[in-house]
């Protein structure tokens, strides 16, 4: 199993980093102070919190106020940044993928330690990752990056928790398949920012006057 503290430091960064993810897509919307810390908030612990309240286990947060100081200070890092120039276009994705690696892998872990089966450890994984950057995106009034055509974002966040248990299930170190888990989804979500991979899109075409 992982060494406690290297989950914890996983689970501190993963905060860390969607909290500046959600500062960003607070600036690009010109929300002001407050907004700019609702969305960091929702963006860093809303995959999370759903995922422990479905394995119905303390909500990660709760007890441990160091998550909210990182988050605080993580948004409140990104808004004095921003007044020395604008962020490049491409930081929010960025942010946003580094975020979804960490959480999608550390949030396999916490559901592995709850017992359950490898598909729902995977699904877990890919929830905690995701889910977060859906609130966000769905409060900024945008089309969530998990529901955009061919986007390769949830299957990016399954892959590094697929990879994880394929890892430990051949032998390998506990450490060495969490930082190979998370360096997959961060490298196939990168390979899709850069290189425009997609997957393939399912098109049924309407007939006339078709009412469905």
């Amino acid at each position: 199993m992982l060494s406690t503290p290297l989950f914890y430091v996983l689970d501190l960064a993963g905060v860390g980093v969607f909290a500046v993810s959600g500062a960003l897509a607070a600036g690009r919307k010109r929300l002001d102070l407050f907004g700019v810390y609702v969305l960091a908030v929702v963006t860093a612990i809303g995959g999370g919190t759903l995922r422990d309240l479905l394995l119905n286990r303390r909500v990660f947060w709760v007890d441990d106020s160091a998550y909210l100081v990182v988050i605080f200070a993580a948004a409140t890092a990104t808004v004095a940044l921003a007044r020395w120039g604008t962020p490049p276009p491409r930081m929010l994705r960025f942010a946003d993928a580094l975020g979804l690696g960490l959480f999608a892998v550390s949030g396999a872990i916490a559901a592995e330690m709850e017992g359950v089966a490898p598909l729902l450890v995977v699904i877990m994984g890919t929830m905690t990752g995701t889910f977060g950057g859906l609130i966000r995106d769905v409060l900024t009034t945008e089309i969530p990056l998990i529901l955009r055509p061919g986007r390769l974002y949830a299957t990016a966040a399954a892959l590094g928790p697929a990879l994880y248990l394929l890892l430990k299930a051949v032998g390998a170190p506990s450490n060495v398949a969490v930082l190979l888990g998370i360096a997959a989804t961060i490298t196939l979500r990168f390979l899709a920012i850069f290189r425009h991979w997609r997957l393939p899109v399912f098109v049924v075409e309407s007939a006339p006057n078709d009412d469905l």
